[in-house]
């Protein structure tokens, strides 16, 4: 399971590295995914809304596992 999130984390890395950021993979349990925004995302005000109606959105696509992604 890790290994599919880190794949479709590697396709939303650019948009993020393009405003100054990044997210970092930190763990993969029953199906909800603990995350790190690094860099400019880390402060950002919209941050949350980059982990909600972006990654998380993706992620829920692409595998269907994915009940949740949160931010460490």
């Amino acid at each position: 399971m890790k290994e599919k999130v880190e794949q479709v984390l590697n396709n939303i890395r650019p948009s993020l590295r393009a405003d100054g950021g990044d997210v970092e993979l930190v763990d993969v349990k029953e199906g909800v995914v603990s995350l790190r925004l690094k860099g400019a995302c880390a402060g950002c005000p919209m941050s949350t809304m980059t982990l909600k109606n972006g990654i998380e959105r993706i992620l829920k696509q692409e595998i269907s596992d994915i009940k949740e992604v949160v931010a460490v």
